[in-house]
């Protein structure tokens, strides 16, 4: 649905024209918080809205995938010089 290269579909929460644009995307959660700047994003003209194509949430999931393992091993790792 959001991979009209031509922008044509409209926004879902006032219809108005998505563009392509970069946006940040913000992800807190349980132990850190994660700024990702310059991601491909759908942009509403009208109001602002911002929408993430299939492949970019994927990708951005494997990111927040990955980023947890590591903590999760950090954590061990802390615990295991604790004792």
């Amino acid at each position: 649905m959001l991979d009209d290269p031509q922008g044509m579909n409209p926004c879902p929460c006032c219809k108005g024209t998505l563009v392509r644009r970069n946006a940040s995307y913000t992800a807190t959660r349980k132990g850190y918080h994660l700024i990702m700047d310059d991601v491909p994003a759908w942009m509403c003209e009208q109001c602002g809205e911002t929408l993430f194509d299939e492949e970019t949430v994927d990708t951005i999931q494997e990111t927040l995938r990955q980023v947890d393992a590591r903590l999760g091993k950090l954590a061990a790792t802390a615990l295991s010089a604790a004792t």
